[in-house]
C-alpha cells in the first residue's frame, strides 16, 4: 500500500447532491483534503488522522495556515513489514514538524493506541523526532461514523470494521526540544479531524 497527500489543506467549491438535497461548498467554509492510496493490499492496524480547522489555546485565534496529517500502521519497506509506524506531520502557521520515520536521521519514535467505548471511539498518539514533541488525542462520536467498505485489488476483504469519520475532535500539543526539556509550542483544538481506524480480522 503506497499513500501520498497531494491535499492536506485544498479549497473546494461546487455542489453536492445527496438524497434529493442540494449541498454548497465555497473555499472559506469547508475544509477541503486529498490523498490517494494505491498498491496490491491494505495496511492493518489502519491510522488516519487529519485537520485543518484548527485553533491554538494561546491566543485563542484559527491558525489559518496550519494543517496536520497521520497515517499509517504497519507499513512495509522492500517487504518487510515495520510494526506500528505512522507517518505524521503538523504545519503549524508555515513551520513544518516531521515525524517521518522513513528519515532515518530524524529518529522519529511513534506511540499510538486506538479504544473503542460505547459512543466514541478514541486515538492517542505521540510522536518524537530529535527536535519536537507532538502529542494528539481525538474522538470521535461513533453514532457520526461509518465502515468503509474496502475490497483489495486482488478482490480479497479483509477488513470489515474500518471506522471513518469526518467529524472528530479533540486536541494536539506541539513541543520543542530545548536544553534537554520540552516547551510548549502551542496546544491546539482540532474539530473537523477525517479518522479512520481499522484492523484485519484475524
Amino acid at each position: 500500500m503506497y499513500w501520498h497527500v497531494e491535499g492536506m489543506k485544498s479549497a473546494y467549491k461546487g455542489t453536492i447532491m445527496c438524497n434529493g438535497r442540494k449541498y454548497i461548498v465555497t473555499p472559506g467554509k469547508c475544509y477541503g483534503y486529498a490523498d490517494k492510496n494505491w498498491g496490491r493490499d491494505f495496511t492493518s492496524p489502519w491510522v488516519w488522522l487529519s485537520s485543518n480547522a484548527l485553533v491554538s489555546k494561546k491566543t485563542g485565534k484559527k491558525l489559518e495556515n496550519s494543517v496536520f496529517d497521520i497515517g499509517g500502521g504497519r507499513p512495509k519497506i522492500y517487504f518487510v513489514p515495520l510494526d506500528r509506524r505512522l507517518l505524521g506531520v503538523f504545519y503549524y502557521e508555515g513551520k513544518e514538524y516531521d515525524f517521518n520515520f522513513s528519515k532515518l536521521h530524524l529518529r522519529v519514535k511513534t506511540e499510538f493506541s486506538f479504544e473503542e467505548k460505547d459512543d466514541v471511539v478514541v486515538w492517542h498518539v505521540r510522536q518524537e523526532n530529535i527536535h519536537a514533541v507532538m502529542e494528539t488525542e481525538v474522538f470521535c462520536k461513533k453514532k457520526e461514523m461509518l465502515f468503509v467498505n474496502y475490497e483489495a485489488p486482488n478482490g480479497s476483504k479483509r477488513h470489515n470494521k474500518l471506522f471513518n469519520g469526518g467529524t472528530g475532535y479533540g486536541t494536539v500539543k506541539l513541543y520543542d526540544k530545548t536544553g534537554g526539556g520540552l516547551t510548549l509550542v502551542d496546544e491546539i483544538t482540532a474539530t473537523h479531524v477525517g479518522c479512520e481506524y481499522g484492523e484485519y480480522d484475524s
